[in-house]
C-alpha cells in the first residue's frame, strides 16, 4: 500500500512539472479546478473601467487608456479538470474579481463572471460590473475565493462616480467630485481617463446620482 501510494504521488508530481509555469502578464493558473484566463488587450498600458452601482458603467470592451482611447479589456477564463478536460456548466457565482487593494467595492454578486463555463469550459466578463470605489491596483480573477496561482494580476484598474465606495451614488460623492474639479486631477475622478478632471467627466457624475445597488 506504502508503495503504490508513494508511486501515484510520484506520478502526479511528475504530472506537475508538465504543467507551464511562465505567462503572459494577464493570464494566471491555479489550484484545482485549475482556471487560465486572458485579457482581450495585450499592450502595455494598464486599462480603467467606468463601473457605477446600478450596472449602468461600461462594458468591457470600452475599457479607457490612459490617453482615453478605447480598447477591450474582456476576461476569458478556462476552467478544466485535473486532466485538463474543459469544465462545463461550472457556477458564474463562483468566479468573480477583487481589486488586490479592495479599493473597488462590488454589490453583491456585482464581479462574477457574465454567466457558467460553455461546453468548452469557458465564461468572460464583458457586461458591465456593479459597484463602486476606485482603484489602480492588480485586478485577480478568483475561482472559489483562491486566487489564481503563477499569475501578477491583470493590469485593469477601476473608477466610479461612488467615490466614497458606499455602493450609492448621493451628494456625498458629489463633494467629493467637485473637489477634484477644481483642485485636483484625481484619478478617482478621470471618469473618461485623459488626465484631467473636466466638463467631460461631469456628466458621468450627474447621470448616475442616485444610482445604488439592485
Amino acid at each position: 500500500m506504502i508503495r503504490r501510494f508513494c508511486l501515484s504521488l510520484s506520478a502526479f508530481l511528475a504530472c506537475l512539472l508538465l504543467v507551464p509555469v511562465t505567462y503572459a502578464q494577464t493570464t494566471g493558473i491555479g489550484v484545482w479546478p485549475y482556471g487560465e484566463y486572458e485579457m482581450a488587450y495585450q499592450g502595455p498600458e494598464t486599462l480603467t473601467l467606468f463601473v457605477v452601482p446600478d450596472g449602468s458603467g461600461d462594458s468591457f470592451d470600452q475599457a479607457r487608456l490612459p490617453t482615453g482611447g478605447i480598447e477591450d479589456a474582456t476576461i476569458t477564463l478556462l476552467i478544466v479538470d485535473f486532466n485538463w478536460v474543459p469544465i462545463a456548466n461550472y457556477p458564474a457565482e463562483d468566479m468573480w474579481l477583487e481589486s488586490e487593494d479592495n479599493g473597488l467595492v462590488p454589490c453583491n454578486g456585482g464581479t462574477i463572471a457574465d454567466a457558467n463555463t460553455g461546453a468548452d469550459g469557458t465564461t468572460q466578463w464583458l457586461n458591465p460590473l456593479l459597484g463602486g470605489g476606485h482603484s489602480q491596483a492588480l485586478t485577480v480573477v478568483l475561482i472559489n475565493g483562491m486566487e489564481l496561482e503563477l499569475t501578477s494580476g491583470v493590469h485593469l484598474s477601476f473608477n466610479s462616480p461612488d467615490l466614497n465606495g458606499d455602493r450609492t451614488v448621493n451628494l456625498s460623492d458629489v463633494q467629493l467630485f467637485t473637489e477634484d474639479f477644481f483642485f485636483s486631477d484625481d484619478f478617482r475622478s478621470d471618469f473618461y481617463r485623459d488626465g484631467i478632471v473636466n466638463l467631460s467627466d461631469l456628466p458621468r457624475m450627474a447621470e448616475a446620482v442616485g444610482a445604488t445597488c439592485p
